[in-house]
């Protein structure tokens, strides 16, 4: 049924998340309602901030709002979901190292997401587009082909907790809507994006500016041969905003990431760029033992290390048909996200 943006009420868990606060933006940007959900109230003037100063409106007084919800616990959802026709649940627990339990990330994907769809299911929400991830697409498998979204994460002794996270969330989501009965269904649309890159909105730069800032920042003496399919936040924010209003979208899938690069793709963009500024950027690439022992050093590097010399190769053809998708190129991502933390000064030039 047609809706009128400026008269609908969509509500994004996670808002002071990367994703979730570009999603907000895209939201503001195509005349919505937004109500966000952060786990405590003391930051939503912080977050209205970050999402205010980056979406280029103005002030949206009252079409932004702020509700406290967190994915450890029942209070607060019936409250942030009323109301609403549509739900982005965006917020997900993303480590910067391994957890020292596998549940501390399962647990809270898993059940987090069940409590936003009964939520949403017992509100009459029509919509939910939930964020998931290509962690739950392309891992536990052989990586010499094109994953798209038929593929489904394998879990076995080579997968990761996160992965394991992403997988057992979206998996639950699925099965939790479709045992829904008639008069309670709602449409569940998955947004599974790569390695995110892009403009962050302040100095919080979370778990994905992780890659860009150790480069600009020298912390690492050097590349190793790890890679993803990575995409821009912007476009991920798009997607979601398409997923939500695209009939044909209900009940899919989307593959939500471009062509596959390996970290010294990535630091040759940032020297390129920002060489002359002073910063120096490591350009050489060592090979996997060394990898291993950074990781035993550098939890980050820990995160990645069942990676080396593995390609993720994805098809976004689904998404450019039903969705109209147009994903920015690497170049602009990696300088967008490259330029955003210089200038909140999460990295500095070296003198």
């Amino acid at each position: 049924m047609p809706h009128r943006p400026e008269e609908t009420t969509v509500l994004v868990t996670g808002a002071s998340g990367f994703i979730g606060g570009h999603v907000a933006i895209a939201l503001l940007q195509a005349g919505y309602r937004v109500r966000g959900t952060v786990r405590s109230l003391s930051r939503a003037d912080a977050v209205r901030k970050a999402i205010v100063s980056n979406a280029d409106l103005g002030d949206p007084g009252d079409r932004l709002s702020f509700v406290a919800a967190d994915l450890s616990s029942d209070e607060g959802w019936d409250a942030a979901v009323r109301g609403c026709r549509f739900v982005h649940h965006v917020a997900s627990p993303i480590p910067r190292q391994p957890p020292k339990h596998e549940d501390d990330l399962i647990v809270p994907a898993r059940d987090g997401a069940l409590r936003v769809l009964r939520a949403a299911s017992a509100a009459g929400v029509e919509r939910v587009v939930m964020t998931s991830s290509l962690a739950a697409v392309t891992y536990g498998n052989p990586r010499d082909q094109v994953f798209d979204e038929s593929s489904w994460t394998t879990i076995n002794h080579e997968v990761g907790a996160y992965e394991r996270s992403k997988t057992i969330a979206e998996r639950a989501a699925w099965d939790f809507v479709a045992a829904l009965p008639p008069e309670r269904r709602i449409e569940l649309v998955t947004v599974n994006p790569g390695l995110v890159l892009g403009p962050v909105l302040d100095e919080d730069y979370g778990t994905s500016g992780e890659l860009v800032k150790k480069l600009l920042g020298r912390e690492l003496p050097a590349c190793v041969r790890v890679g993803w399919a990575m995409v821009d936040v912007r476009d991920v924010a798009a997607m979601h905003l398409a997923a939500m209003t695209t009939p044909e979208a209900a009940g899919q899938r989307f593959v939500c990431a471009t062509q596959h690069a390996w970290m010294i793709d990535v630091a040759r963009i940032l020297d390129g760029r920002y060489r002359a500024q002073g910063f120096r950027v490591p350009l050489r690439e060592l090979p996997g033992w060394v990898l291993r022992i950074l990781a035993r050093f550098d939890k980050t590097m820990r995160l990645v290390v069942n990676d080396y010399d593995k390609r993720q190769d994805v098809s976004w053809e689904k998404a450019k048909r039903v969705l109209g998708w147009k994903p920015r190129g690497l170049e602009e991502m990696v300088v967008a996200m490259g330029d955003s933390l210089i200038r909140h000064g999460v990295v500095r030039a070296r003198s």
